[in-house]
């Protein structure tokens, strides 16, 4: 009930008519995996850099279907991020202004949940941009991959202590880690979590 409720509150402050289909209640079977590359963990100040994205259909993700843009910062990067996410001033000669680049990814997305690891984190962050533009935050419903992990975990180990950390769930799940490092292999990798997690759990 109040996440009905938080819905109609937020759909009352859409600027844009064109973007009342993310409201709607999504009926299929995909669902969206993202990542964000940022120069910081403070959404209330930092920027995101990069957005990489991968849909999921039931036990398959569609990599043919994957996102990936990078986006213009407001000032230049640090050196003390570049260790962080990677991203060089080169890597964003062809970056996007922000808010295509939020376009681009609300196209992609539509009214699909939205699947991720500290998801509130890359929500938040995508918020930032969308809110002011849109008049509204991110409708979509959201599936955190640690919760789903940690439900997993709990059943079998009542009262343990679990290891949250993204490296640890995916040698947990015999998944290999990706080569490089960046939104989208990180969106890919949190898919094969997902997909795997699904099979032992059942999601509401």
């Amino acid at each position: 009930m109040f996440e009905a409720f938080r819905r109609t509150w937020n759909l009352r402050g859409l600027k844009d008519d064109a973007y009342a289909s993310l409201f709607e209640p999504y009926e299929g079977d995909e669902a969206v995996v993202f990542d964000t590359e940022t120069t910081g963990l403070n959404p209330k100040k930092d920027e995101v850099l990069s957005i990489g994205a991968v849909k999921v259909k039931g036990d398959r993700i569609l990599t043919s279907q994957s996102f990936e843009v990078f986006l213009k910062p407001s000032r230049a990067i640090s050196a003390e991020s570049i260790k962080i996410h990677h991203i060089r001033p080169c890597d964003l000669e062809h970056a996007v202004e922000p808010l295509e680049g939020v376009k681009k990814f609300l196209e992609f997305v539509g009214n699909r949940p939205l699947v991720g690891y500290y998801l509130e984190f890359d929500v938040s962050m995508m918020n930032r941009m969308i809110k002011p533009w849109l008049g509204v935050t991110l409708p979509n419903r959201q599936i955190e991959v640690s919760g789903l992990y940690f439900d997993k975990k709990i059943a079998l180990i009542p009262q343990g202590n679990i290891d949250l950390r993204f490296d640890t769930i995916l040698k947990d799940l015999n998944i290999p880690r990706m080569g490089q490092h960046n939104a989208l292999n990180d969106a890919i990798m949190t898919a094969m979590v997902y997909i795997k997690l699904q099979h032992t759990i059942k999601l509401n």
